[in-house]
Parts: C-alpha cells; structure tokens; sequence
C-alpha cells in the first residue's frame, strides 16, 4: 500500500486510524490552523505527487466547519499533484437535502457535491446514503457502501424467536425488507408522516407486531423522534419491545435522554460512521472499518467495490452478466 496516502480532518480521526491499522497503512499528518478572522487553513505534511490520496471526514456537527476542512485538504491535494482524490465521507449529511419538496427551497446534496467535485475529487465514498437519487448529484464515480451486513452478523448471535424487523416509514420499507431476509424475519412498516425536523406522527403500522419483538431499522438516528414515535406505536400494537438499528447514530439534541428513558427499547445498535456519544455506555457500536478499508483497497487495484455485498443486498451487488459474456 505504498502508493496510497491517506489523511483525516478532525471529525472522526478515531475511525481514520481504524481505517488505516485495517489497510496496514500510515494516517499521514495535516495541520489544520485558524486565522485571526476565522479562516481555517489546511496543511498536508507528506508528499502525495502522483499518489492515490484518501481523505476521511464525515459530515457531522459542526458540520459546515467539517465540510470546509475537506474542501481545504482536497484542494490541498490537489494542488501538489494527487493522482486520484477519493473523498471517503462515511456520513454524507446533506444527503437529507434531496428533493424539492417546497418552493424555493435548495438542494444542499447536490450543491455540497458540486463543491466536491470542484474542489478536486476524484471519486467519493461514503456509506448508506439518506436517499438513491443522491449518488446522481455527483459528476464523479460514487461508491456507496451498506452496513446491512454487519449489522444482520450481530443480530445473527442474538435470539431472533418472535421478532419482526420494523421499518419507521414506507420510504426505508426496501432496506428493512433486505434485512428482514438476512434476518429470517417477516417485515412491517410505520405510516408516518413529519410536521417538523424533531416531530413526526406515525399513524398506524402495515404489519403483525402484536405479540412479537420488533427490531426498528432506520438509516439515521438524529434527534430520536421518529423512533420514539414508532416505538409508542408497536406498543400501542401490542409488539413486546423493541430493538433499535441503525446505521448513523448521530444523537443530536435530547435523543440520548428520549432513547435511554424509553422502557420499552432494549437495545440500540449503531455504527461507527459518526464518533458515539461518550454519555451511552449502555450503547452498542459496531465498526465499518474493515467495510472502508476493503474498500479503499479493492478502489486503489482497480477492483469490484459492489463484489463485497454480493450475499448481503442486490442493490449494492454487481448485476448478473449474461452467461458466457465475460
């Protein structure tokens, strides 16, 4: 891995270095510095002419100051002669802002992925994004990775007897759907419906619940709402309890208190994409390291990314060729 150099903003640098023992790779050293009036400057302190650069930052709060420092190493990079930019943006948060769903309103996906591109990227990845039509945003390769996988491997060492997989809402219904059949297990979905950005109403449940376990599978958890919500209504149902998954646990605002205060969920599993909480020792982190390194390493030998979730999700597999094409 000579040829791959690799550097991290401050967002999560404990996953960086995960990322990096995983590939046998150094995480090179940058030096992120502050003018007087607030500017934020970007150093890298190795060499990457005609070398294949990896910059690892996700997108969480402060999340603007976050998405400057990659710009700034981005450009950085690009300006002492990187071969290839690959921005690895575990957590894609502007991915939420994908649709024009009110007048005049913008569209932060795809104006985050334009000053990507602008900066210099050569090609992104990241993981599980809030909705499809973003990976069309970019005018560059996208490689979107799934964390279906591994979290169906920790559910697999649990007692799945009586238990349903639960989507919050008819939008996410497909991955839940997935997991179900990882799982095993029949499938419900919330009818729900947002007022605001930390309120929903979820109006009945499409499914069997009564009597059964449920395991809630989200993509993102940010203040806890549509949880909560959901969770009130599979009790409501008469499921047993409820079992929380998601794939970005960020926790913003009173979503640890809501969650921990909620008698009827007996765990919640999330992974590492964003940095946990330190005020949750109840809360189980499962690390997407091994996914992003196998990744970085299949994308620098030029190698199938899609070939890693053949067995977990058909969406993220390569497409059957026809038989005696290739």
């Amino acid at each position: 891995m000579k040829d791959i150099v690799v550097f991290s903003g401050s967002a999560h640098q404990r996953l960086a270095q995960e990322i990096c023992d995983h590939l046998g790779s150094r995480l090179s050293p940058t030096r992120i510095s502050r003018f007087s009036n607030d500017c934020l400057q970007v150093q890298l302190l190795v060499n990457v002419r005609q070398r294949d650069v990896y910059i690892i930052q996700p997108l969480v709060p402060p999340t603007q100051e976050h998405l400057m420092e990659l710009l700034l190493m981005v450009d950085a990079a690009r300006g002492a002669s990187a071969s290839q930019i690959t921005a690895v943006i575990p957590h894609y948060a502007y991915a939420r802002s994908d649709k024009k769903d009110a007048s005049r309103i913008s569209l932060g996906g795809r104006l985050v992925a334009d000053l990507l591109v602008t900066a210099g990227v050569s090609r992104v990845l990241t993981m599980q994004l809030h909705a499809p039509q973003v990976q069309g945003f970019f005018r560059c390769p996208v490689d979107q990775l799934t964390a279906l996988g591994v979290l169906a491997e920790h559910f697999q060492q649990t007692d799945l007897g009586n238990s349903v997989v639960v989507s919050p809402d008819l939008g996410n219904a497909k991955n839940a759907t997935q997991f179900a059949r990882l799982l095993g297990l029949p499938v419900a979905a919330g009818s729900k419906r947002r007022l605001a950005d930390d309120r929903v109403v979820v109006d009945s449940i499409v499914g069997d619940v009564a009597g059964r376990n449920a395991i809630v599978l989200d993509d993102e958890i940010a203040t806890g709402g549509s949880v909560v919500e959901i969770c009130q209504r599979l009790k409501d149902f008469g499921a047993l309890s409820a079992s929380i998954a998601c794939t970005h646990g960020l926790f913003a605002g009173r979503a640890v208190e809501r969650l921990r205060g909620a008698s009827f969920i007996s765990q919640v599993v999330t992974t590492n994409t964003v940095p946990p909480p330190v005020n949750w020792p109840e809360l189980t982190v499962i690390s997407v390291a091994p996914l992003f390194a196998e990744a970085i390493d299949r994308i620098h030998r030029g190698r199938s990314v899609s070939k890693m979730f053949a067995d977990v999700d058909p969406v993220y597999a390569p497409p059957n060729a026809p038989e005696g094409l290739f």
